[in-house]
């Protein structure tokens, strides 16, 4: 019988007689590759099975009416024997009892599983290949999936705090697509993402095909919060613009899932004149561009002109044939809708506009002048001291 390892002794390992390739490189990149996704599927599915688990217990005290058959004190008791039964696992406490008991309540409606259902149908839709079917964890209510996506603290947060199971749902939502942190789920709480998301006054309707129409809605903001960046009290747009490319990783959290920065003031030059593009950005989910135009004014009808020139720019120069139309957005101090409607009459490229505020003011002490402003007041207390003396 041959032995598998050629060599018994022992000995220090040597690569011999090997030479690398690319079609070496290619089997080791797809090993590394199913490798990570092994390691995904694995969390996942442990993740699913203890909130599957969680699950049933919410059930349980529901179903048998655990309080009214066993007393008020039910749920302190049922606590205790757990942690005794299992000494070493965590999450058996009576606050985390009561909230098992309020997260199936929250989400096993049928108004919820279908609303659920629908999610995972859509997610599916943008290739997360996660969502296989439902199955039973005790015969009364399915475990919707989709759940066993999201971590179990983040769960709790969110029907702690949402009022509806559409303001649920699209939390849920955003936690799978952008893998959020628990960090970046309460902040998206507390800034109430949920009633600013999508309410960007747009064309979008009218000029996009339905379903795209729709995620490019849902992915724009009525007002979005620079509260971030700080700036001069007498800031322009080349400073707002500058502030928000050096907090990039925060400016993309506050547009949301899927954006891609592709760059600033991007060069377009036709005729012989050049022109800029603010900041350009790629949606992934949305597979399409996305132009931004800033303005540290309210809204004036020309912005719309300008913005629907550079989105066709980009169309005609970096569109691809696989990329859906170019969208742009518009995101200026203040607004009227009704300015921003007749703006948009006549222009048929798909377009959104909408507001920012809480940008920080940096203190006269803060902004420290830079070498080429010392030198040049450098130079006037030098020509103002010349004529002073002539």
């Amino acid at each position: 019988m041959t032995d598998i390892i050629p060599n018994n002794e022992p000995h220090i390992v040597r690569v011999k007689d090997f030479k690398i390739d690319a079609d070496y490189a290619a089997w080791l990149s797809e090993i590394k590759r199913r490798y990570h996704s092994a390691q995904i599927k694995a969390a996942v599915k442990v993740n699913t099975e203890k909130l599957a688990f969680n699950w049933s217990v919410g059930r349980d005290l529901v179903m048998r009416k655990a309080e009214e058959t066993w007393g008020s004190g039910v749920v302190e008791q049922l606590s205790l024997d757990l942690q005794e039964a299992f000494p070493h696992d965590r999450g058996f406490s009576t606050t985390n009892l009561w909230a098992m008991k309020k997260w199936y309540l929250f989400f096993s409606s049928s108004d919820a599983i279908e609303k659920l259902h629908q999610l995972g149908g859509e997610l599916q839709q943008v290739n997360i290949q996660r969502i296989i079917k439902l199955h039973q964890v005790g015969g009364e209510i399915d475990f919707p999936l989709v759940l066993g996506l999201v971590p179990w603290r983040h769960q709790v947060n969110i029907t702690t705090k949402c009022k509806s199971v559409d303001e649920a749902v699209f939390y849920l939502q955003e936690c799978i697509l952008g893998g959020w942190s628990r960090q970046t789920l309460d902040n998206s709480l507390k800034a109430n993402l949920y009633k600013t998301q999508g309410k960007a006054i747009s064309n979008f309707p009218e000029y996009l095909p339905e379903a795209q129409s729709r995620m490019a809605q849902e992915i724009t903001k009525d007002n979005y919060d620079f509260g971030f960046v700080t700036v001069p009290a007498d800031y322009k747009e080349e400073q707002l613009e500058a502030a928000l490319e050096q907090n990039i990783t925060r400016f993309l959290l506050e547009l949301g899932t899927g954006f891609a920065f592709v760059g600033r003031q991007k060069e377009l030059i036709v005729g012989g004149r050049t022109r800029r593009i603010d900041m350009l950005f790629y949606h992934i989910q949305l597979k399409a561009y996305v132009v931004v135009e800033l303005k540290v004014k309210p809204f004036d009808p020309a912005y719309a002109g300008k913005l629907n020139y550079y989105v066709n720019a980009v169309d005609e120069l970096l569109k691809g044939a696989d990329d859906n139309p170019t969208i742009g957005l518009l995101i200026c101090s203040d607004k009227d809708e009704t300015d921003v409607r007749w703006a948009f009459k006549g222009i048929q490229t798909p377009m959104g506009v909408a507001s920012y505020d809480n940008v920080q003011i940096a203190s006269p002490s803060n902004l420290l002048p830079s070498a080429e402003e010392l030198q040049a007041r450098v130079r006037l207390v030098e020509e103002e001291l010349n004529k002073f003396n002539d």
